[in-house]
């Protein structure tokens, strides 16, 4: 079944904490879902201060009943304490939690990494190589063609 891309409607939740990695990822998701005709009209992007923040902004999006596909983007970097546990297990869970409550689909692209080495790897720029970003845009809308299920 293909995907009637004049009526998705698509919102990306992004984190502003490590933003430049996120704004790779961000552009990585923009790039796949123009590539596959989704206009930048229907998007809508929310920024938060972190991760911890977006399973909240991803409720209230989801309260709206307008989005098709929900895209959450972020990087978690351990630290030297158990922060890192906390925020990205939090995240994970109330984002999992939102999907399977909601069956809208809510895509997890929050990178959760040990160091900023391997979030910049995840997040390249240069589309031969692999952006997480990019990852889930696809994803979304692979779940969307879903949707007759």
């Amino acid at each position: 079944m293909a995907t009637k891309k004049n009526n998705i409607h698509i919102a990306i939740v992004a984190s502003n904490f490590n933003r430049n990695i996120v704004d790779r990822l961000y552009s990585g998701a923009i790039s796949t879902l123009e590539k596959n005709g989704i206009n930048e009209d229907k998007v809508k992007v929310v920024r938060v201060p972190g991760a911890f923040e977006i399973p909240v902004t991803v409720k209230s999006l989801l309260d709206k009943k307008q989005y098709n596909a929900i895209i959450t983007l972020g990087v978690i970097i351990r630290g030297e304490t158990p922060h890192f546990e906390y925020i990205s297990n939090a995240c994970a869970h109330g984002i999992s939690q939102l999907a399977i409550n909601s069956g809208t689909p809510i895509i997890f692209g929050v990178l959760t990494v040990d160091n900023k080495t391997q979030a910049e790897k995840r997040s390249n720029i240069d589309p031969m190589e692999k952006n997480k970003g990019s990852e889930a845009a696809q994803a979304a809308l692979d779940m969307v063609d879903l949707d007759w299920l």
